[in-house]
């Protein structure tokens, strides 16, 4: 009998040969000259440079007038643009192979079009990791993907016994981490700690109601996604921030070193704060079918609509998240970039410009809101690889821009090419490949 690893494959070797027959062949060695570097590792940009890259990887760095371009190299001339390093996406979702194949395509490849070059997917589903060693081997043209399993949430989990062998099961099948969402008794919750730290994985994402921040941040939850648990904690937009509780609460999260991702425009989607006429104006929804933004749209106002929603309170609730980013951005906490895409009016990677926006009128600098994205990751990942940083020995994972990026996160979007593991892909590329998926989503309701 065939087994489930075999299937997996088998299910999208077609998809597969295809994507892989239409990749272009690709130079080994590339070299951007004249470029203005963003190394991200402090505040600064080093003018005139030449990177050199060389399979996947960042293999020499220096003034271009001493950098000596090797015969045969895709040479890049930079003049007047800044490299950075990728970004990522660390609240994301790939759609289940289960589903289309041109929809994962077609997300994977928004994301990289926008500079997204790593992506850490936060919800697993039957044959995602062989999704993952195709895209992160180059058969896909993918960010680099870190994969959650599937959700442990209150319809997954029956017993304490039960989520102790759950863990035990998406250790072994090679999942990059665990998926916590909502429903979990606090014995069930304390079940997946405990057996997270025996084996070796690490877990994240919702506060379960029964759980509460406070004592997941004692259980060692390693992310606190959508800022999750925190507003619960200062009385839940109910009224003004209490400003000592929220001292208390950042300094305890520092002391556990835990990671917040904060997803801040999705947010108000969610919370119906912005309007519905805007988030229907978004140019990017070309990107996605009719019957989606339909969807989003009928979500939204049955949302806005219902009998429980008070604007006051959601709006309360905006304004908590904000000052809560605030003082974890003020006090040093460890912030990662994330937006949720794809999610209602998030479509993949074009949201990213949307949060970019979002985190610094929570008080950040466009350096410190780059860092969530580049060297933060980077950090994070530390354990698996070496990236983050436009340095030697690191992951060649790149964005050109035409402006410079530290001065304003808008140029993020002015976008003049991305590498992604040492594969350049010119904005021209970039542009003809998102006209088709547009086209794709014309013909379809």
């Amino acid at each position: 009998m065939m087994d489930m690893r075999s299937l997996e494959k088998l299910v999208l070797g077609t998809f597969l040969l295809v994507l892989v027959s239409a990749l272009p062949a690709r130079s080994q060695t590339t070299v951007f000259t004249h470029v203005n570097l963003v190394p991200m590792d402090t505040e600064r940009v080093v003018e005139d440079q030449s990177v050199v890259v060389e399979g996947d990887r960042i293999i020499k760095i220096g003034d271009t007038s001493s950098v000596e371009i090797p015969e045969g190299a895709l040479v890049i001339d930079g003049s007047g643009k800044y490299l950075m390093p990728g970004l990522a996406e660390m609240h994301g979702h790939i759609p289940p192979p289960s589903g289309s194949q041109r929809e994962i395509e077609n997300v994977l490849f928004l994301y990289a079009a926008n500079g997204i070059t790593t992506v850490r997917g936060m919800l697993g589903y039957p044959g995602q990791l062989t999704l993952k060693e195709a895209a992160n081997s180059g058969e896909l043209i993918s960010p680099t993907l870190y994969l959650a399993g599937p959700s442990f949430n209150g319809n997954t989990v029956t017993s304490p016994e039960q989520a102790a062998a759950r863990v035990r099961t998406q250790k072994e099948e090679g999942w990059d981490l665990l998926k916590i969402h909502p429903g979990l008794s606090r014995d069930q919750y304390d079940a997946i700690a405990e057996t997270a730290r025996e084996v070796g994985i690490t877990f994240g994402g919702h506060v379960p109601a029964a759980v509460g921040l406070e004592h997941a941040l004692e259980q060692g939850q390693e992310t606190f996604d959508h800022l999750d648990g925190f507003v619960e904690y200062l009385d839940g937009g109910a009224g003004p921030v209490n400003m000592v509780k929220l001292g208390i609460i950042v300094g305890k999260t520092i002391r556990k070193g835990a990671w917040v991702v904060p997803t801040m425009a999705l947010w108000e989607t969610l919370q119906g704060t912005v309007d519905l006429e805007e988030l229907q104006s978004y140019d990017e929804l070309k990107y996605r079918s009719a019957s989606s933004v339909r969807g989003w749209s009928t979500a939204f106002r049955g949302r806005i609509n219902s009998a429980g929603y008070d604007p006051v309170t959601s709006h309360n609730v905006i304004e908590a998240r904000r000052r809560v980013l605030e003082a974890l951005s003020n006090a040093g906490a460890r912030i990662l970039m994330g937006t949720d895409a794809p999610q209602q009016f998030s479509v993949p990677g074009f949201s990213l410009h949307r949060e970019l926006i979002r985190m610094v009128e929570a008080g950040m600098t466009p350096f410190e809101v780059l860092q969530t994205g580049t060297r933060n990751v980077g950090e994070y990942f530390a354990h698996q690889d070496t990236f983050g940083l436009v340095a030697v020995g690191h992951r060649a994972d790149l964005v050109l821009v035409n402006e410079n990026p530290l001065t304003d996160v808008k140029h993020i979007a002015m976008r003049s090419g991305v590498m992604i593991r040492g594969h350049w892909y010119s904005n021209e590329e970039i542009q003809a490949r998102l006209d088709t998926i547009e086209t794709y989503y014309k013909n379809r309701n």
